[in-house]
């Protein structure tokens, strides 16, 4: 939603660009609600740690995960990351709630002279909500593209960002009401993350309106951190961390991520030859590769699978499950460094 320049968000972001000063600190006792979009991954992890060592109560947080193959045919995302996402929630005592776009990246990449696909999500009443398609009828019969420009790697917009934008447009419950959004995106992964606000409004934000008013707010609470201030933050409270994690890989998105590198590609093919080779099948049916001058398959042999992944049959079973079986949390002492941890990210630009 593009915000009017004369509104008194879009008056506000302009203030926080244009005047930064010292970094603003959300008054958190001050909102009605704190919803974060969690992943699973490392950097959510640490949002929601960050919200506990500040003394928020677990009863005010909601986790929004934002499904990535809309509960349709397996394709990019690990098999194992809604069950784990309800691991974490059951854990802490959180809300979870998930929220998806009808199809998901796979339905998107596949369309022909159709709209994009509706976006679904929970209600707290346990319904399920959708908000149908808009926009011209187009087709994109390929991958997203490697670039930090969202237009053209329209993965992030259409299965995450666009869809928690529509959920919270869309939910009466917040009509009137103080929101913090809060996300893990974290300056040192990218140039461009690093010139992100940590503090600004929320592309949902209407306050002083007339017309279905709400103050939603953005933070970025983890913004500054590195990686080793992420890993202890999970280690403090004893967060098992996933099992893509444990297997070798640095960066947990989704399994077959257009970033990935050719280490992570050669692991997807060794543990997941049928995935793998559907993205290769699509490859070929685009004529059109996800990286340039090379396809999946030639990028993999370029790579070699994690040696984790190799030694740990158990742990890459646990990671292609629905099922999330093994301990969700530890002690402090007994935690240990995932084999991907300080590896190689292969993020975004």
């Amino acid at each position: 939603m593009l915000q009017d320049q004369g509104s008194p968000a879009a008056r506000e972001r302009a203030r926080l660009i244009h005047h930064p000063g010292p970094t603003p600190q959300p008054d958190l006792a001050s909102y009605d609600h704190i919803l974060v979009a969690f992943s699973g991954g490392k950097d959510s992890q640490s949002c929601l740690a960050h919200l506990l060592d500040e003394g928020v109560d677990p009863v005010r947080i909601e986790l929004h995960h934002h499904d990535v193959d809309g509960r349709g045919p397996p394709t990019f995302d690990w098999p194992i990351t809604a069950s784990y996402c309800r691991a974490i929630a059951n854990a802490f005592g959180v809300r979870l709630y998930f929220s998806w776009r009808d199809g998901g990246l796979r339905r998107e990449m596949l369309r022909q002279d159709e709209t994009t696909g509706p976006v679904m999500f929970e209600t707290p009443e346990g319904e399920i909500a959708t908000i149908n398609g808009r926009g011209k009828l187009g087709t994109k019969l390929r991958f997203p593209q490697i670039t930090s420009d969202l237009r053209l790697r329209w993965c992030s917009p259409v299965a995450k960002i666009d869809v928690m934008r529509s959920m919270i447009c869309n939910s009466p419950r917040f009509l009137g009401k103080r929101l913090l959004v809060i996300t893990g995106e974290r300056a040192q992964e990218s140039t461009a993350r690093a010139r992100y606000l940590t503090f600004e409004p929320h592309r949902t934000d209407t306050r002083g309106g007339a017309r279905r008013p709400r103050h939603v707010d953005h933070w970025r609470p983890v913004h500054g951190w590195d990686e080793s201030k992420v890993w202890r933050s999970i280690r403090r409270y004893g967060i098992v961390p996933r099992a893509a994690y444990q297997i070798g890989f640095g960066r947990v998105s989704c399994m077959h991520c257009v970033f990935a590198s050719p280490d992570q590609l050669a692991t997807v093919r060794w543990i997941a030859p049928e995935r793998f080779a559907l993205i290769a099948a699509y490859e070929r049916q685009f004529g059109c590769t996800i990286k340039r001058g090379a396809d999946v398959h030639t990028l993999a042999d370029r790579g070699r699978p994690y040696r984790a992944a190799l030694d740990r049959p158990d742990l890459v079973r646990l990671a292609l499950s629905e099922h999330w079986t093994a301990d969700t949390r530890t002690s402090s002492e007994n935690w240990s460094l995932p084999a991907g941890a300080y590896g190689e990210t292969a993020g975004p630009l």
